[in-house]
C-alpha cells in the first residue's frame, strides 16, 4: 500500500526585481559604483574622483566634431598577415575577432568635418582593437590623413591611445614611425597645424613617433605616456622611479607637454589652439 503525504501549498515567491546588465559600472580608480547614463553625460569621467574612462574612437570623434557630425575616411583599409604570424592564436584570427567585437576594421578612425567652425581632420585611435597597436594600416591611415591635410590645407588632430607598435607585423610596423614622421614634417614646412592629444595609455612606438611631434602636445589627466613601461624601466636601471612617473602631470612638469586638459574642456581648448595657430597665420 502506498501512502502519500500532502504537502502544504507553497506560497508564491515574490518576484525579484531584475536589474538590466550594463546599468552600473565600477570606477577603476575609486571603486565607486556609477550609473552608466550619468557617466555618459559626464563625458565618461567619474563624478566622484575625476577618473577618465577610456573612450571608443567613435565616441571621441563625436565629442570633438561640431554637432557630432563627420565623414569617415579610408574605411576600406584592412590589415593582412604578411608574416603569417602565430602565437597562441593566428594573427588573421585576432584581426577577425577584433573587427567583430569592436565593429571597426582597424585601430584608428579618421574623420573630416568642422570643430568650432574650423574645417579639420581628426584621427582617433581605438584601444579596444588589439590594444590600439600601430600596424601597417594604422600607419597608412595616419600618413594619408597628413597628406590630405596638406592638399586640402586643413589642420590635423590625432588622438592617441595605444600600446605601441604591433608585434605581429614586425619590422613593417616599426617602419610606420618613419613614414608618418616624414608626412608630418611636410605639414610643418607648409605651416599647417598638427595637434597631438594623448590619452591613457599612449606608449611604445606611437609615443616615439607622431604622438610627440605635435605643434601642440596635449594630454588628459593622469594618462600613462611613455615608451617602455615603468616596471621594465625599473628592472633595467635597478632604481625606484619617482611617484607619478610617466603620468601626464609629471610630463607637463618636465616640459614634455604643453597642456593637461580635462576631457570636458578638451574641445574648447583645441579650438582655441587652432584659432591661435591657424586663423592667425
Amino acid at each position: 500500500m502506498w501512502f502519500r503525504k500532502d504537502r502544504a501549498p507553497k506560497e508564491p515567491r515574490e518576484k525579484r526585481s531584475k536589474v538590466p546588465e550594463g546599468l552600473w559600472v565600477k570606477c577603476e580608480s575609486c571603486r565607486e559604483i556609477l550609473y552608466n547614463k550619468e557617466l555618459a553625460r559626464n563625458f565618461k569621467i567619474c563624478t566622484k574622483c575625476g577618473y577618465h574612462f577610456r573612450l571608443s574612437a567613435p565616441e571621441r570623434l563625436r565629442m570633438l566634431f561640431d554637432d557630432e557630425k563627420y565623414v569617415e575616411l579610408e574605411v576600406g583599409l584592412r590589415s593582412v598577415d604578411p608574416l603569417r604570424f602565430r602565437d597562441s592564436k593566428r594573427y588573421r584570427d585576432r584581426l577577425k575577432n577584433a573587427e567583430e567585437n569592436v565593429g571597426t576594421s582597424e585601430a584608428i578612425r579618421i574623420g573630416t568635418g568642422t570643430m568650432g567652425g574650423i574645417p579639420v581632420l581628426i584621427g582617433a585611435m581605438e584601444f579596444f582593437f588589439l590594444g590600439g597597436s600601430m600596424g601597417s594600416v594604422v600607419g597608412e591611415k595616419v600618413t594619408r590623413a597628413a597628406e590630405r591635410a596638406l592638399v586640402e590645407s586643413k589642420p590635423l588632430i590625432i588622438v592617441s591611445t595605444s600600446g605601441g607598435a604591433r608585434m605581429q607585423e614586425g619590422i613593417l610596423s616599426l617602419m610606420q614611425m618613419a613614414k608618418i614622421s616624414a608626412a608630418l614634417s611636410r605639414l610643418a614646412e607648409a605651416r599647417i597645424p598638427y595637434i597631438s592629444v594623448m590619452t591613457d595609455p599612449t606608449t611604445g612606438g606611437v609615443t616615439a613617433s607622431y604622438a610627440m611631434l605635435g605643434d601642440v602636445n596635449v594630454a588628459e589627466p593622469n594618462a600613462l605616456i611613455g615608451f617602455a613601461g615603468p616596471r621594465v624601466i625599473e628592472q633595467t636601471i635597478r632604481q625606484t622611479l619617482p611617484e607619478g612617473f610617466q603620468r601626464s602631470e609629471f610630463l607637463l612638469e618636465h616640459g614634455m607637454l604643453d597642456f593637461v586638459v580635462d576631457r570636458t574642456e578638451m574641445k574648447e581648448t583645441l579650438v582655441r589652439c587652432l584659432e591661435l595657430l591657424w586663423r592667425a597665420a
